[in-house]
């Protein structure tokens, strides 16, 4: 009688290592991205404060008003920017509209060195303000906030 050995063949070891090779190539870049826009929040966060902000002053004084650095807004509008260690420069242009933008450092190369833009406007009806996202220099669209 033959004996019959007991084990794994080679083709069926390189199967499941093909496998979890391919699992890996398709789950590396995925999280990579989803730790990319999770240290965005800290910056869209931010952002929001400083939108809010905004839209009290627009409210008492019936115009945007401007700021030109992170000390600036939160002298004249009362935010701390501070603690934004992933905004390297933040500016409020105001006016007609508001355009807050945000320039992002020390998360990834992919986003550093690049803009969030938070746009204000009027609603000619109701005076309400609606705020959308926008990228500038070279922010990749997929970083950008939907709403």
């Amino acid at each position: 009688m033959l004996r019959r050995e007991k084990g794994f063949t080679l083709i069926e070891l390189l199967i499941v290592i093909a496998i979890i090779g391919i699992l890996a190539a398709i789950a590396i870049p995925m999280y990579k991205a989803q730790t990319i826009k999770a240290k965005l929040t800290e910056a869209t966060n931010g952002m929001s404060n400083v939108a809010s902000a905004v839209g009290a002053f627009y409210e008492e004084n019936n115009y945007f008003p401007s700021a030109g650095s992170k000390a600036i807004i939160q002298g004249s509008l009362g935010v701390a920017t501070d603690a934004l260690k992933r905004i390297s420069t933040l500016i409020v242009v105001g006016g007609a509209s508001a355009v807050i933008t945000a320039t992002i450092a020390n998360i990834d190369t992919a986003v550093d060195g690049k803009d969030l833009v938070l746009v204000g406007t009027t609603s000619t009806v109701d005076q309400s303000i609606s705020w959308s996202w926008t990228g500038g220099n070279g922010m990749p669209p997929s970083y950008v906030p939907k709403r």
